[in-house]
């Protein structure tokens, strides 16, 4: 709203109209075709492509974020919706309005806690993954649409097995009118670029449909859509179904708000701006809630859609706007020719959107960077073709804390020493020509030290002490790793320094050091003789401890 208020309508307006009229263009047949891929009535795509915008544009903090239906939202809403309306179409339609507004009203509960940073919960390889299992679901269900029979079974396997029983049974016109479609999609992104394809295979396979009559060979086409603005009401739906929507619309909420604040930074970063992930949440809220009161269904940041808003100069969310009422001219004045598009022709636009889901060079990369990471990325793959995309990323999530907190629980703990000619204190088992000082082991442990590590820093510490005797005298740790430690980090300080006396050594602690004390005048545990053992940098460590035992450091480490 504060970037609304500012505008510079002459500056500005017209290359935003230009941009809005671009993102219509674009956005139309998407929405139309993700609508069927939903399982949707296609004018349900347009009512999610309207109110939505203009939620956005007032609550949004990306200047250039286009929010509107996405494949792989709507991938998830069919595999959370569908068991639960058991074929029946308008519970169907009802259930999917109420996860919806469950999803906005999720998004916007959690911006009042500030629970933006969830925008970093779902590392790349898991975001790779995911969309990668999104392109095969999407390509697997448009198969049938493209050969002209019907796919009744779930996951990879059945599915695949299911369409090679049924290819004698495939309609040739159908497949003709799905090939031709793929034909004019080549040829329009190799000639026309700057016209979306997705539009001119639309245009195309709709005039060709109503002059050849093709619904009378048994093509099948999308049929009468209703004109006129989507009726505002409120979602209403059997309240048994109450506690699975809310599972189904947490999932949701945390992928569509992930995939969207990805593509607002890239094009934030891209326009030398910021935007806010916490309004960010509120705005995501605001646009589903929005699209579910219009009878639509869950939408976010759509990167197709902002990157041609960019591309055509757009400046602000007026964009937004421009589009938003272009497609309500549309819903208005202009169905009527949309019920010659053949259904073989959205799936082709499907596929096609499919493939481009799929991210083969992330992969790559990934696969070369960390293979744990490309496993991660495999697995959540599986995952989402296997048991479906709101169980897919939930596992995958699960696999991603599971190694998180592995990493936490047992972090590198590393016994430091001095390597010539490189400053510093560096790991002995990274360098083995690193020398150690005689009566002294300087210990890095790095993690916060917290409950359920704490116990594993103890017995690495008292190694790493069992290992320097006899004649260790100070034990020093150092505590710029750990940034944080909780009650029984405190125990394990505690039963760490009386080992080490019993040992005959001194627990020294380096780094953090005005944390640390006020930390223990704060629960009133500070001692006059923690002056002496707590110092500001392992190096203030090492002159300390030369000093006290002069004889025992080489001349060149006082």
């Amino acid at each position: 709203m504060q970037a609304l208020s500012r505008y510079q309508f002459a500056e500005d307006f017209r290359y935003d109209l230009v941009a809005g009229i671009s993102v219509a263009a674009v956005a139309l047949p998407v929405s139309i075709a993700y609508a069927q891929l939903a399982g949707f009535n296609p004018i349900v795509g347009l009512y999610s492509s309207v109110l939505p915008l203009v939620a956005y544009a007032i609550f949004g903090t990306s200047r250039q974020l286009i929010v509107n239906p996405d494949a792989a939202v709507c991938a998830m809403i069919a595999s959370a919706i569908g068991p639960l309306a058991a074929g029946d179409a308008e519970i169907y339609l009802s259930l999917s309005i109420a996860l919806t507004f469950l999803t906005g009203l999720l998004c916007i509960g959690a911006s009042f806690f500030r629970l933006g940073a969830l925008a970093d919960f779902l590392s790349k390889p898991i975001l790779v993954g995911f969309l990668n299992g999104i392109a095969i679901s999407i390509f697997l269900g448009q198969v049938g649409k493209l050969l002209g029979f019907s796919i009744e079974s779930h996951g990879i396997v059945p599915r695949l097995l299911e369409v090679f029983s049924k290819l004698p049974q495939t309609h040739l016109p159908t497949l003709a009118v799905g090939a031709s479609s793929f034909v004019v999609l080549f040829i329009s992104l190799r000639f026309l670029p700057r016209i979306p394809a997705a539009l001119v295979v639309l245009i195309v396979a709709g005039a060709a449909a109503a002059i050849l009559k093709v619904d009378a060979q048994g093509v099948a086409i999308l049929g009468t859509v209703p004109a006129g603005l989507p009726p505002l009401r409120w979602p209403t739906f059997p309240l048994e179904h109450l506690p699975s929507l809310v599972a189904d619309a947490a999932g949701l909420a945390l992928v569509l708000f992930t995939s969207g604040t990805l593509t607002a930074r890239s094009f934030a970063s891209k326009g030398h701006y910021e935007i806010d992930v916490d309004r960010e949440l509120a705005a995501y809220g605001a646009a589903n809630i929005a699209s579910a009161l219009s009878q639509g269904f869950a939408v976010t940041g759509a990167d197709s859609r902002t990157a041609m808003g960019a591309a055509a100069g757009g400046r602000a969310q007026v964009t937004g706007l421009v589009a938003a009422a272009a497609i309500a001219i549309v819903l208005l004045f202009l169905t009527g020719p949309l019920q010659y598009v053949p259904i073989a022709a959205l799936g082709a636009v499907l596929v096609f959107a499919a493939f481009s889901l799929f991210d083969v060079k992330a992969l790559t990369e990934i696969w070369k960077i960390d293979r744990l990471e490309f496993g991660l990325a495999m697995i959540t793959t599986l995952c989402v073709v296997a048991v479906g995309a709101i169980n897919g990323i939930l596992i995958a999530v699960a696999f991603a804390l599971a190694r998180f907190v592995k990493q936490t629980a047992r972090p590198r703990a590393e016994v430091l020493g001095k390597v010539v000619g490189l400053p510093g204190f560096h790991s002995i088992e990274r360098h083995r020509s690193a020398r150690t000082f005689p009566g002294l082991t300087l210990f890095r442990f790095n993690a916060p030290l917290t409950f359920f590590n704490a116990d594993y820093f103890k017995q690495r510490a008292l190694a790493a002490a069992d290992a320097a005797s006899p004649g260790l005298q100070w034990f020093v740790i150092d505590a710029i790793p750990i940034s944080d430690v909780d009650i029984n980090g405190l125990y394990a300080f505690r039963d760490l320094r009386k080992a080490l006396e019993a040992r005959g050594a001194t627990l020294i602690i380096a780094g953090r050091k005005t944390e640390f004390l006020m930390w223990l005048r704060e629960i009133d545990l500070y001692r006059a003789e923690h002056e002496q053992r707590i110092f500001p940098t392992l190096r203030q460590a090492m002159k300390a401890y030369s000093k006290a035992h002069p004889a025992e450091l080489p001349p060149d480490e006082e």
